[in-house]
């Protein structure tokens, strides 16, 4: 037994003796001795031969393992079932042994072979170096126990559909005195022999030996006889088993080596495939192999990504604002993980892990690219609001408008551009250019909403200007309406429009507008100037009744002097009122179209012929006539767009005017006709010579007495002196009975005050208040001429002043002296 060591060498059943795999116990194996961490730093050697011819022994003094040995004093009988491993204690690199079943044995029997050709496939697929243990004495011996062993090996080997190179260290045990030098030929002759004996596939028939063996003979002494011997030679042996895996080591052939993480799978599928016996390719075996453990590296380095606590922590930034240095930092953490994929799978088939590595970065980049395109979002939006923040500072630095665009977009696309170039990974060829289109068409529209913003407000001033230098003016030539309105208006309108059009059209040079937009706009500001002509037309339109009665009202009651007439009876109240209503009807033509286009038309001939000249009266108000050119609902010359007022609309305006007006007529005639009666003192002729016959005796009695003449005389003055100061007329205009009792009340007192005036009279003290009272008398019938509203009453009023007035030339010189300049100085002021 060989020299207990501190290191164990954790031997342990792989295969029991039932063909069942202990993959779980593998599993323990390679974790406990650290095989996924030597990558392909890693050897596997394994042994077979007859049954009891000292494998496990030899495997413990080479390896100091601690596999189970048989036991001299029970006798020969099957000591190792199935297959069993064990790390070999001391040799670098790591070193796998594995201890077969024993050949040839009586446990299983002559014919059951299965297991035999089934472990010494498994042992050939899986090991570096294969050590056949034989005895010496075999050697030459034609049914010798060598040869259904090399046979069985090199029968399984031709299941390999690809193998690869394997070296066969044939141990020749129990070695007699004969050398060595004259048993190595013998055994290779044999070993030749068996090769060319084995049935061969098609594609391997001329193979030679050496394309699958690499073959070594060694020998060694009897254990039982001479031991020290026999752990000499073993040291001796052990000793090549150190760096076997390097070039010209027993193990230097490393094509189908397996890396050492995905032994475990590889050993357990390569037994799996054997046990359903089928044909072992070992290259698709390596790929499979391969895919298996790049695919299970993979995925746990994705598992590892999602919950790294740097990506998650970018994750989270991203999602709240753009991050600087954003590729540089998801760039670093990717590398990260792909170095350790790539430091775990580097022993695989290269091509399954380029594969797999791709698919990996093609999930990782898939896991990261939302905070990519959130990356991408925010840098869009900071970009759009740094775009509209430099394009209203440029604006309100008055800088033309498509000019501050154009410099404000180019510079925010250049300063996205640096964004996506910090944003971009090295390991994707992300395209930013769908969100940089959507930046573009963001900066366009937020552009042409500032532009239409700035062209709506540019074009409401001008609007607001073209209205406030239209409607006051339009306004009151429609209520002057004269021949001459509509050539005015049009005269005012294009001096108007083409003031704004001269300062429009610069304004809207710094837009850099198409020349049809130009156009429109220099066009839709024209017509809403004539707009602004034809609403006012239609407003004057609507309150054409009003102005004409005001009209008629101005020009009826007031002389060419602009100054109220006095209806003496002198006035020609016929042809007034004909020049009245002439330039009423005069405005009602003038309203009755629009004539903004120097067309010219018939409407006011019309009206006149019809409406003044006779032809239709307010009496024919009820009847109709077919050739009425106003019983139309169109003009001939005027289109629709341009009537204001329909020929049947005028002839019903016409008529609700005649009716409103002729009341102020008939008061200019009843004022006429009043003030002739008042200023007709004389009674008729036969009232006269009645007169003169009847009162012809008391005539004769005032000139035989003239004092009665003279009292005659004093009563009448003294009569008109009362009428006057108490103001009769007035006294009676609010009832008789009233004016009775408003006169018996101020009669007397009144008689006192006149008497005692003409006693101040007659003393030469003429009295203040006399004076005065006669002075407010004066004033007051003088300011009743002057502002009576109504012309009935202004007449009425003016003949009662003018019979006052004459009636006091009856008195006094002087008081009549005082009333006249008192009644200048009034009118002078």
């Amino acid at each position: 037994m060989p020299v207990k060591r501190e290191e164990d060498s954790c031997s342990t059943q792989l295969i029991d003796g039932n063909g069942e795999f202990n993959a779980k116990g593998l599993d323990n194996f390679t974790s406990t001795v650290k095989l996924t961490r030597c990558g392909l730093s890693y050897a596997v050697v394994a042994i077979m031969g007859p049954q009891s011819s000292g494998k496990s022994t030899l495997l413990n003094h080479l390896f100091y393992t601690n596999f189970r040995e048989m036991d001299a004093f029970r006798g020969r009988s099957q000591t190792t079932k199935g297959i069993w491993i064990a790390k070999a204690i001391g040799i670098e690199p790591l070193t796998i042994v594995m201890d077969l079943e024993g050949t040839d044995g009586r446990e299983r029997g002559e014919d059951d072979t299965t297991f035999e050709k089934q472990s010494a496939l498994f042992a050939l697929a899986v090991a570096d170096v294969v050590l056949i243990n034989m005895w010496c004495h075999d050697i030459g011996r034609e049914q010798a126990a060598n040869k259904p062993l090399l046979k069985t090996v090199f029968q399984v080997m031709m299941r390999l559909f690809s193998p690869r190179k394997t070296t066969l260290l044939f141990v020749i045990r129990d070695k007699t005195k004969t050398p060595l030098e004259y048993l190595e030929p013998i055994l290779r002759e044999d070993i030749q022999k068996i090769w060319d004996g084995v049935r061969k596939p098609q594609a391997h028939k001329d193979t030679p030996l050496s394309e699958f063996f690499n073959v070594e003979v060694t020998a060694l002494p009897s254990y039982e006889e001479k031991e020290e011997q026999f752990k000499n030679q073993v040291a001796q042996l052990r000793q090549q088993f150190f760096h076997s895996i390097s070039p010209g080591g027993l193990a230097g052939d490393r094509r189908g080596v397996v890396p050492a993480s995905g032994f475990s799978y590889s050993a357990q599928q390569i037994w799996k495939v054997i046990k359903e016996n089928k044909d072992l390719d070992l290259p698709a075996h390596k790929v499979m192999v391969a895919t298996v453990r790049c695919e299970e590296i993979a995925n746990e380095k994705f598992g590892s990504l999602m919950i790294n606590e740097d990506w998650r922590a970018l994750e989270h930034e991203v999602h709240e604002d753009a991050v600087r240095n954003f590729g540089r930092r998801l760039s670093s953490i990717l590398d990260d993980f792909l170095s350790e994929y790539d430091a775990e799978s580097v022993f695989f088939e290269e091509n399954v892990r380029s594969l797999k590595r791709q698919q990996f970065l093609s999930k990782a980049l898939q896991l990261v690219h939302p905070a990519f395109i959130s990356q991408l979002g925010h840098l869009r939006d900071k970009s759009l609001e740094a775009f509209k923040t430099q394009l209203e500072q440029s604006l309100r630095r008055g800088e033309a408008f498509a000019a501050s665009v154009r410099k404000c977009a180019d510079s925010t696309i250049i300063e996205f551009d640096k964004g996506c170039s910090d944003a971009a990974v090295r390991h994707a060829n992300w395209d930013a250019s769908k969100v940089r289109d959507k930046l573009h068409r963001d900066i366009e529209a937020h552009a042409s909403s500032v532009r239409n913003d700035k062209l709506s407000n540019l074009k409401a001033t001008y609007e607001k200007q073209i209205t406030a230098a239209l409607a006051e003016p339009i306004e009151s030539l429609f209520e002057v309406g004269g021949s001459d309105t509509w050539a005015s208006i049009r005269k005012l309108l294009k001096r108007e429009t083409d003031v704004a059009i001269s300062c429009f059209s610069p304004a809207l040079s710094g837009f850099e507008l198409d020349q049809d937009t130009f156009d429109r706009m220099m066009q839709n500001l024209k017509d809403y100037a004539r707009s602004v002509v034809e609403k006012k037309a239609r407003e004057e339109a609507g309150k054409v009744l009003m102005r004409m009665k005001d009209r008629f009202n101005t020009v009826f009651s007031h002389d060419s002097d602009s100054m109220p007439r006095l209806w003496t009876g002198k006035e020609d109240i016929k042809s007034i009122t004909k020049e009245s209503r002439s330039e009423s009807l005069k405005l009602l033509s003038v309203v009755a179209a629009i004539r903004l286009d120097e067309k010219p038309d018939r409407i006011e001939s019309i009206l006149f012929s019809r409406l003044l000249e006779g032809t239709f009266s307010i009496r024919d108000r009820d009847r109709g006539d077919s050739g009425d050119p106003l019983a139309s609902s169109s003009w001939e010359e005027v289109s629709r767009e341009n009537t204001l007022l329909t020929p049947v609309q005028c002839k019903s305006l016409w008529r609700q005017f005649m009716a409103e007006t002729e009341y102020t007529v008939t008061q200019a005639i009843s004022a006429q006709e009043a003030y002739r009666q008042s200023n007709n003192l004389l009674p008729p002729a036969w009232a006269i010579m009645a007169m003169i016959i009847l009162g012809f005796n008391e005539f004769m009695l005032l000139l035989r007495n003239p004092l009665y003449l003279l009292v005659l005389f004093v009563v009448y003055l003294l009569g008109k002196a009362l009428w006057v100061q108490m103001n009769i007329p007035g006294e009676f205009r609010n009832g008789i009975l009233v004016g009775l009792i408003s006169i018996s009340s101020r009669f007397l007192p009144t008689v006192a005050d006149l008497l005692r005036r003409l006693a101040a009279e007659a003393q030469g003290n003429p009295a203040p208040e006399a004076s005065r009272t006669t002075h407010h008398v004066a004033s007051q019938s003088f300011r009743s001429q002057v502002n009576s509203p109504n012309p009935v009453s202004s007449s009425v009023s003016s003949s009662s002043n003018i019979s006052t007035e004459n009636d006091f030339e009856y008195m006094s010189p002087q008081l009549t002296h005082r009333r006249v300049t008192q009644m200048e100085q009034e009118e002078s002021s």
